[in-house]
């Protein structure tokens, strides 16, 4: 069964979309007067928490015009990833597609639906920056926001990826002296529901289709055979064809 090498890219397309949703968030620092003097594009990477505030931390002076550029920032990471019994459907159901070969066609069989839970952390020095992208960021979600991904090209299979906003939370990690940075942690907890979808595999194409009616419940006296096929018989599949019904009296 796992003797079949595939790999389609599902997490790492589903962590790039994620990705570029907020990958475009701004922040506006205006004067007394209530003019914009500066907009701010806010950083995104992928990395942990501790990662990402390690970064922040190792240039603690305040006055330091390069530390600056580090708030305020965002960064997200993957957590955990779990089966989702809510979206079982039959392991047996397929999808198919046309491929170039005149016998056989393009089969995949229903994908294992998972979650993968994906936290984004918001890093500011002041509770206005922390404000602005927090506003930029839940209108969106009601709870859930839906992206569309190209799962399988090869059977041209596109999937809706609902990402639903699960909790939002902040802290405040003030610690040391009055000039010491502050710094302020917005966690944003969302949930991606992801599709895994196995080898594709060729299938033959069915040409002929025979069915028995039964007269009786306990299918013991046959009443008719019908008997189906394409039109031609040498049908590729994708044609346009129509169907040749016989029927067989018992």
């Amino acid at each position: 069964m796992l003797d079949q090498r595939f790999y389609w890219g599902t997490i790492r397309k589903a962590i790039i979309a994620f990705g570029n949703m907020f990958n475009n968030i701004n922040v506006e620092r205006r004067d007394a007067d209530g003019n914009i003097i500066q907009i701010l594009k806010v950083p995104l990477s992928y990395a942990g928490k501790a990662k990402a505030l390690a970064r922040i931390q190792q240039r603690p002076n305040v006055d330091d015009r390069q530390v600056q550029i580090i708030v305020p920032r965002m960064a997200f990471e993957m957590s955990t990833l779990a089966y989702d019994f809510n979206r079982k459907i039959s392991p047996v159901q397929q999808n198919r597609a046309v491929n170039s070969s005149n016998s056989t066609l393009d089969a995949q069989y229903a994908p294992t639906p998972y979650n993968i839970n994906v936290q984004l952390y918001i890093y500011v020095k002041n509770q206005d920056d922390g404000l602005q992208i927090v506003e930029q960021i839940l209108p969106y979600f009601n709870p859930d926001y839906n992206l569309t991904m190209k799962s399988i090209p090869q059977l041209n299979i596109k999937n809706d990826l609902p990402i639903i906003l699960d909790q939002v939370s902040f802290e405040d990690n003030y610690e040391g002296e009055f000039d010491d940075r502050r710094t302020i942690i917005w966690t944003l907890s969302f949930t991606m529901k992801l599709n895994f979808y196995g080898p594709v595999n060729k299938q033959g194409v069915i040409r002929k289709v025979v069915t028995t009616t039964y007269n009786k419940a306990d299918l013991t006296q046959r009443q008719v055979r019908v008997t189906v096929e394409p039109d031609p018989l040498t049908a590729k599949p994708g044609d346009d064809i129509g169907f040749t019904d016989t029927f067989e009296d018992f």
